[in-house]
């Protein structure tokens, strides 16, 4: 197990390294922030001044040196306009970031894995029809659109729920909802995918032979070995919440790092940008991380020692 940690380790590293190198050299091929935070009238010598003080006229090369040795430092720059440390920024916006793909997933997995479960066992009856064809219906469904239909609904025409804004359960409704539908009909459709898989397995047959019940057979037997493949899922996912949830964050006005990213992009600011990409790239990977270490613990059999990983 430490040979596999060390080699994981070790392409983590490079997976952070290789994001915070694109990232870095994209945002400043996308135009000079000079432009947006001098005003129109602003002199010759004041623009030199303001690219000297923020190093744009070294080379890029030279500039990615300059952030990368800062970042090992911790220290990951100051934002462009409000002159705050860019990791505070973050900091700050990330609890909201994480509660709502938390929420999103939780929501999903709930209300997924019993579907998929039941849909398994009931294969091929009217339950197992309506549940796959509604779970594909979902998702086919873009989170901006639904994040829409769902103010258009339950705050414009019911009023039930607050439209944006985050402090209590009910504006974490309708983003958690928007964010976690699709993966409610992934999850669903892998879940159902996997116990078909694994009913039909020896163990499964010899389990039902002994008389246990059919509970007892699906729910211990079966069901423990079917979350593998979807806990895989689940970690990738989980990195793809973090990012679509920029999307979920600007709709529902959601104070999290989305919505920081979005707005940063929009004026240019190099240093919050660059430090919240690397930021949820390190999330991803350590869950990731954790979720390949999660399989030893569902599958006894697996030794990530003897496989020579």
């Amino acid at each position: 197990m430490s040979r596999y940690l060390l080699r994981r380790l070790s392409h983590t590293v490079l997976v952070i390294i290789g994001i915070s190198v694109i990232s870095f050299f994209f945002l400043h091929l996308s135009g000079d922030p000079v432009g947006l935070i001098l005003p129109q009238d602003a002199t010759r010598e004041q623009i030199a001044a303001l690219r000297q003080q923020m190093r744009l006229d070294d080379p890029i090369v030279l500039q990615y040196w300059h952030f990368a040795t800062s970042a090992l430092q911790g220290d990951l720059g100051r934002s462009i306009y409000t002159r705050e440390p860019v990791l505070w920024l973050i900091l700050e916006r990330m609890p909201a970031t994480l509660e709502l793909a938390i929420a999103a997933l939780l929501l999903s997995l709930v209300i997924a894995i019993p579907i998929g479960v039941l849909a398994a066992v009931k294969r091929g009856s009217w339950l197992d029809t309506i549940s796959m064809s509604v779970a594909l219906f979902g998702l086919s469904m873009p989170h901006f659109w639904l994040g829409i239909m769902f103010i258009m609904l339950f705050s414009v025409q019911l009023g039930w729920l607050p439209t944006s804004g985050r402090g209590t359960w009910a504006q974490l409704v309708m983003p958690s909802m928007a964010l976690g539908i699709s993966l409610i009909a992934l999850f669903a459709r892998l879940t159902r995918s996997a116990m078909l898989d694994v009913l039909g397995q020896d163990y499964v047959r010899t389990a039902r032979a002994k008389g246990l019940g059919e509970g007892l057979v699906v729910g211990k037997h079966a069901l423990r070995n079917a979350l593998i493949p979807l806990v895989t899922v689940i970690g990738m996912e989980f990195g793809f919440l973090l990012g679509g949830a920029v999307i979920i964050e600007t709709v529902f006005a959601w104070p999290g790092v989305g919505r920081l990213i979005v707005q940063s992009i929009l004026d240019r600011d190099y240093p919050v940008v660059q430090a919240a990409v690397m930021l949820l790239a390190i999330v991803f990977v350590v869950v990731n991380l954790l979720v390949d270490l999660l399989y030893a613990w569902l599958d006894p059999n697996i030794s990530y020692d003897r496989s020579g990983a």
